[in-house]
């Protein structure tokens, strides 16, 4: 089982990350927080890919754990002094962490739409909770006025409040995390999940206990996406209800789709491009009065790639990687 993309493609993906690295020096605010909401949302469809893509388990909930993420950081801030990013951040993800524990131990017991539907309602279970109570803010939402910053005694090493700053720790973590994953699927385990999603009763027939191995992917899928949850919360300041919902669930398997299931660097470029047309499409100098309707051309352009690129941005790239290779040979 192929979890690496071939040279080309990795020097292709490296390139992008040295051009994403550069976008800071532009200077442009508005460019910096969008790059930033990329990446957050990136990591997001990457995590939900590695359950998605590699175990066959397709979470219509993931958006529970992106969002609890972002209230717990909510709830652990200082009003009036910045929270240390050294246990703000574990606290963070380890709540999405537990709480995907706790939803993934009696959805993984499912199979197929019975899965779609159970990890659905879990997900609005959370939503409704934290909308119609006044925990955090209710339908408001909730602010977070100052962002985590790593500090040692009271020398601060750097700052998340600072644009920038947020920027390169983001795109590190982007990165870091692709790594970590690439390493966990060629372990074992790795092959023992993908293994599962080819043929669950030959893998249980060998001896494994495919309902540990699902759970325990399912929580590692569902801390990434409170990584991410974090992430984006640092951008805004800001974290609401909505950020739980359906539609945001909905939102990232769009970018694993658009991207390429089970390439995992593909719903990265998925949640690229999803924003990155989304942000043209709205641009009133390119479409003028067609810009108010950016929704329908939106789903045009999802649609296209959908039917005429089999599994999305990141297969045509391995396929373009490895037919150059093959005419090399």
């Amino acid at each position: 089982m192929t979890v690496l993309p071939g040279k080309r493609v990795l020097l292709a993906l490296a390139l992008f990350v040295l051009a994403l690295a550069i976008v800071p020096l532009s200077g442009d605010k508005y460019w910096i927080k969008l790059v930033t909401r990329m990446i957050a949302l990136g990591i997001f469809a990457m995590s939900l890919d590695f359950i998605v893509g590699y175990t066959g388990l397709v979470s219509f909930g993931h958006a529970a754990f992106f969002g609890t993420a972002g209230y717990v950081l909510h709830l652990i801030s200082p009003e009036d002094a910045a929270a240390n990013l050294l246990w703000a951040l574990p606290v963070s993800i380890g709540a999405a962490g537990l709480l995907a524990a706790v939803i993934g131990a009696m959805s993984v017991r499912t199979r197929g739409i019975y899965f779609i539907m159970v990890t659905l309602a879990f997900a609005q279970m959370v939503f409704f909770f934290f909308h119609d109570s006044d925990i955090a803010g209710g339908s408001d939402g909730a602010f977070i006025f100052f962002k985590p910053a790593l500090a040692l005694g009271d020398i601060v090493l750097f700052d998340l409040g600072k644009r920038t700053t947020l920027f390169v720790f983001s795109l590190g973590s982007m990165v870091a995390l692709y790594a970590l994953l690439v390493v966990v699927l060629r372990s074992p385990f790795g092959q023992v999940i993908q293994g599962i999603k080819v043929n669950e009763h030959r893998m249980r027939a060998l001896g494994y206990n495919t309902y540990l191995y699902k759970w325990v992917a399912f929580i590692i899928a569902g801390v990434l996406g409170g990584y991410a949850g974090f992430l984006f919360a640092c951008i805004d300041g800001f974290v609401p209800p909505e950020l739980l919902s359906w539609r945001e669930s909905g939102i990232a398997l769009v970018m694993v789709i658009l991207g390429g299931i089970g390439t995992l660097f593909g719903p990265v470029l998925g949640a690229f491009t999803l924003l990155g047309v989304e942000e043209i499409l709205r641009d009133r100098h390119i479409f003028g009065a067609f810009s108010m309707h950016w929704q329908i051309m939106l789903g045009g352009f999802i649609i296209v790639v959908v039917l005429f690129l089999s599994n999305g941005i990141g297969g045509l790239l391995m396929r373009l990687g490895a037919g150059r290779k093959g005419g090399e040979e």
